[in-house]
This record gives C-alpha cells, sequence and structure tokens, in this order.
C-alpha cells in the first residue's frame, strides 16, 4: 500500500469536504479511500492498487459500512486484473479472488451483493469473443455504476425519511451511517442531513459506539462537518437519556435486513431499540434496497462477525491482562422487525413484506 495521495479524488460529493472512497483513472486506476481508522485526528487518504489491500482495509475496518464495502469489494475486482491482457488470465484471476473479498466481512450483505454482480455480469457476458481489455472495461463500469446507484439511494433515502424527524427533537444514533458508510451522503446520516437541510432543526446524541468507537470518532466528526449540534454518550448512558424524556427518536442503519424484517447493525443496536419500545419513542432503520437479504427469512439465520478479542481489552494496554479471563466481542446484533417502526429505503418508508423492492 503506497503513502498518502496527495491528489484530491475526481468525484467527490460537492455538498461535503470529505469523500469515503473515489476511483482514480481509466481502467488501470486505483481506489482512493479515506482511512476511518485515523479519524478524527487525521484525514489521510490511501491509494490502493491491489485486491489485497482493499480487502485489509475491509477488514480493518479503514472502510466500513454496508453500503461502504459493497463498493470497495466491486472495486477490488477491478483491481485485481490492473495490468493485464491476457482474457485467461484475467478469468482465473477474478474466480480466485472474488470468493476472498466476498468473504472477508461476512455479516453486511451488500458486501456479497456486489461482488455476486459483478461475477454474475461477466458471466452473462460473452468473454469468448471479449478481449482482456474488454472484460476489464466492463467490470470498471459495473463498479463505478455501483458507486453511483448508492450515491444516488442515498440522497432518496433522506428525502424518503426527512419528514419523520421532530422539529426540535433530539435523534439518537448508534454506530455510523453517515457519508463515510456509503459512497453518498450516508443512509441513516443522510436522513438528519436531509431534514436538516429542509428547515428542520434538531439536536444528536451519537453513542460513542463501543469496542472501535464509530459513534465517537466518525459519526461526531460528520455531524459537526455538518453543523449539527451534537453530544457523545457512552453506550451505556442511553437509558438515563430515555427514562428523563430526552430522546424523541432512534434511527440507525443495519449491515443486513432479513425477509421479515430482523435487522443485523452494530453491537448494541438492539438495546436502543428495546430501551426506544419501552419508552414509546419511534425505532426507525434506514437502508438502501440492496442491504435487505430476501434468501434469509429471519434474523435469527444472519451471520455474527465475532472480530478479535484484543478490541475490547487494548485500551487497559498493551499487552493482553494475565489469568484467564475471556472477551467476547461479536460485531453485530439483530433487532427484531416488532420494534421497528419503519424502514427507510430509497422507494420510501416500507414495512414487510417491502414489496416495493423484491424482485
Amino acid at each position: 500500500m503506497s503513502d498518502p495521495h496527495p491528489e484530491p479524488p475526481l468525484h467527490s460529493p460537492t455538498d461535503r469536504n470529505f469523500f469515503t472512497l473515489s476511483w482514480q483513472g481509466d481502467v488501470d486506476g486505483s481506489l482512493l479511500l479515506l482511512d476511518q481508522t485515523r479519524l478524527p485526528h487525521e484525514e489521510t487518504i490511501l491509494d490502493l492498487q491491489s485486491p489485497d489491500e482493499v480487502i485489509d482495509c475491509i477488514v480493518r475496518l479503514a472502510v466500513r459500512g454496508a453500503p461502504a464495502i459493497g463498493v470497495a469489494g466491486a472495486y477490488a475486482l477491478c483491481l485485481a486484473t490492473r495490468g493485464m491482457t491476457d482474457r485467461e488470465e484475467i478469468l482465473e484471476r477474478l474466480h480466485e479472488v472474488a470468493p476472498r473479498v466476498r468473504d472477508c466481512r461476512p455479516t453486511a450483505v451488500n458486501l456479497e451483493t456486489m461482488v455476486k454482480r459483478m461475477m454474475h455480469s461477466l458471466a452473462m457476458t460473452d468473454v469468448n469473443t471479449a478481449s482482456g481489455l474488454d472484460i476489464r472495461n466492463h467490470l470498471l463500469h459495473l463498479a463505478q455504476t455501483i458507486d453511483q446507484e448508492d450515491q444516488d439511494f442515498c440522497d432518496r433515502i433522506g428525502q424518503s425519511g426527512a419528514e419523520v424527524v421532530p422539529e426540535g427533537g433530539t435523534i439518537i444514533t448508534h454506530c455510523n451511517a453517515g457519508a463515510l458508510a456509503t459512497a453518498g451522503s450516508g443512509t441513516a446520516l443522510s436522513v438528519l442531513y436531509a431534514a436538516w437541510e429542509s428547515g428542520r432543526r434538531f439536536s444528536v446524541l451519537a453513542d460513542e459506539t463501543r469496542p472501535l468507537l464509530q459513534g465517537s470518532r466518525i459519526t461526531a466528526w460528520e455531524l459537526q462537518k455538518k453543523g449539527i449540534p451534537v453530544e457523545v454518550i457512552c453506550d451505556g448512558a442511553a437509558g438515563s437519556y430515555f427514562q428523563r424524556g430526552k430522546v424523541d427518536m432512534v434511527i440507525t442503519g443495519a449491515d443486513r435486513i432479513a425477509a421479515n424484517g430482523d435487522a443485523a447493525n452494530k453491537i448494541g443496536t438492539y438495546m436502543l431499540a428495546t430501551l426506544a419500545a419501552a419508552h414509546a419513542v419511534p425505532f426507525y432503520i434506514a437502508a438502501p434496497s440492496s442491504t435487505f437479504d430476501f434468501q434469509t427469512e429471519s434474523g435469527q439465520l444472519i451471520p455474527i462477525e465475532e472480530r478479535d478479542e484484543k478490541e475490547i481489552w487494548y485500551p487497559l494496554g498493551e499487552t493482553r491482562p494475565e489469568g484467564k479471563i475471556r472477551y467476547g466481542n461479536p460485531a453485530f446484533d439483530v433487532t427484531p422487525a416488532p420494534l421497528i417502526k419503519g424502514w427507510i429505503t430509497e422507494e420510501g418508508i416500507l414495512q414487510p413484506p417491502f414489496s416495493e423492492i423484491r424482485d
């Protein structure tokens, strides 16, 4: 992986002064990516030139958020054949790399969906008559289409949900479902951005989101750049805010939504959903149609990623505490559909069985 790239992206959104990821150049170009592990103190752009570099960034959360890693996965396949010309070698390389990209984070369905979409498109192309360069140009065009679709979906999600944001209210969110989790303006935060731009005024409580602090490091960073009032709170403090009547709405993103509406999101989301239900506060999920997995009947069947235990104990020091202490680090939990008031998508605010977006 090269040093931070000095040049700006070719197509960053015009309404913000940062970007998540962007392709630079032609078929032999590279993927520019904002290293989110360095936020909020450093805004470092990485110049990725191989699929292994993209996989590493996905695994270590330099890029994260279900839609964003889906787009990154599509571009990873473009990087897999960088500089190659022979058709058979290109096809062999793609079939070797695709499963590794697809499986590097198991819970977020967008990654699997976009890798499958790229490979399915390849299967539908007459590769026997196409040149190696034709195949590579075809894949890059599709990856850029996926990128643009996500940007468009984010804008539409924002417009779909803006009216449910209460004027003068306090909204709590968990993890990061903003521009840094997508190729566009975000999912849950896109709703807040659209509401703010329409003239509504409100404040946001950002759960710090242990153990990697995506809320305090990333969500708060985004919101303050937009000029939206934000207060970071410890995850365990959320209950007291509900109890004191200081929460009017909850909105989060999702990494996978089952056919019945159960939604997997960052660990701790289920806790917020149960608090919201206990205090009659509406709880919304915001996600694009690509996050819905209609092949999975319920949330009980969603695979939950278990991450390195070091993420739990590293604040205590550089070495693991002595003894036989065990550390559990599930990255996600599942919120049952009955706790969710609405699923905000690019097609509007939906309810199961989601006929508007089913194939």
